[in-house]
């Protein structure tokens, strides 16, 4: 069993509130589990700044192949968006093996 882990750092556009980072933030993790079921994911850091979001996505499965494939096109979506600007992201995998 892999546990694949990806953190994402977003820089938001046009945000003044946490209310309208809200508005972003939100349709972006719906979007995300609904193109990727098989996923967790949830808003995990920055969460009192209202033009900086952490994005924390977790995935299970029996090869670390298809967890990165997972990441990676988790990764490419949020790039991909034109109202924000990933700053980083970080892969993680782990398995059983590991203690």
């Amino acid at each position: 069993m892999y546990v694949g882990a990806l953190t994402l750092d977003i820089l938001l556009g046009d945000v003044r509130s946490l209310k309208q980072k809200r508005s972003v933030v939100r349709p972006l993790i719906a979007e995300l589990q609904r193109r990727y079921p098989s996923i967790a994911v949830a808003e995990t850091g920055h969460l009192d700044l209202h033009r900086r979001a952490e994005v924390g996505v977790a995935v299970v499965s029996a090869s670390a192949g298809n967890c990165k494939e997972v990441l990676d096109a988790c990764e490419r979506m949020v790039a991909f968006r034109p109202e924000i600007e990933l700053l980083s992201a970080r892969h993680r995998l782990y398995n059983d093996e590991e203690d």
